[in-house]
């Protein structure tokens, strides 16, 4: 395939993370690789939080396709009528839906975060491969901003005055690292703290995309280890520290 064919398939969500797209390594692959590789690869089960963020990405980036979403009346995912409306099937709540809505008016109504995410010149939902070290690596962008020279994420958090830990801990470095090798831009996120509404802008220092790099080298070594090395058997794996 060319590369223009491979970025064509990847545009879809089902290949995105389908068998096709797990052909290449991605940012949410580094705290499998770094804290448990074995179980890399493994199937996860879908989660509330990541059913809210992708509404919330939607809703400012593509809201022609809210409609995918189903939405129950319901105050918990325990109550009895939830149980029966969902199928087993995961499910948003209405004030889950209520909260994202104003949320994303917050951020559309501030002038700085529109002309980030509506510029003159922006795609949305840009794949992309290249390869880093030894393998081959994927990132889909958010939104790439041409005019801005931006790659520009949008993110939700429970507490912004803490976003700089929350972005190590759910390794936005490596996500930073490997979005600007992939689209050639420095990257920046646009951040709403959940409860207060607040709006942040951070951009990346040098340092922070260093530690980025830093979890991408593990990362490959992790994976070279455990699945490209002949002669390892991964049942003998065990972690070995001092106390």
């Amino acid at each position: 395939m060319t590369k223009k064919e491979i970025l064509k398939k990847l545009k879809s969500d089902e290949h995105y993370y389908g068998a096709f797209g797990r052909k290449y390594l991605s940012n949410s692959d580094i705290g499998t690789l770094l804290t448990n590789p074995l179980a890399f690869g493994k199937p996860s089960k879908p989660s509330s939080a990541f059913l809210v963020g992708g509404y919330f990405h939607t809703a400012i980036l593509e809201p022609d396709k809210l409609k995918k979403f189903k939405i129950i009346q319901s105050s918990s995912r325990n109550t009895k009528s939830y149980k029966e409306i969902s199928g087993g099937e995961l499910c948003l709540l209405q004030h889950e839906v209520d909260g994202i809505e104003l949320m994303s008016d917050k951020m559309m109504n501030n002038e700085v975060c529109k002309s980030l995410i509506q510029g003159n010149d922006v795609d949305y939902e840009v794949p992309a491969v290249t390869k880093l070290g030894d393998y081959m690596w994927k990132g889909k962008a958010d939104i790439v901003n041409h005019e801005d020279k931006l790659v520009v994420d949008l993110k939700t958090t429970a507490d912004i005055n803490k976003f700089r830990w929350s972005a190590s801990k759910y390794n936005y470095d490596s996500q930073a690292y490997i979005y600007r090798k992939l689209f050639g831009y420095d990257m920046i996120f646009i951040v709403i703290d959940k409860t207060t509404h607040q709006i942040g802008i951070f951009d990346c220092s040098s340092e922070f995309y260093e530690k980025g790099k830093d979890k991408v080298d593990r990362a490959e070594k992790a994976y070279d280890l455990f699945y490209k090395s002949e002669g390892f058997d991964p049942k003998q794996y065990f972690i070995s520290k001092t106390l």
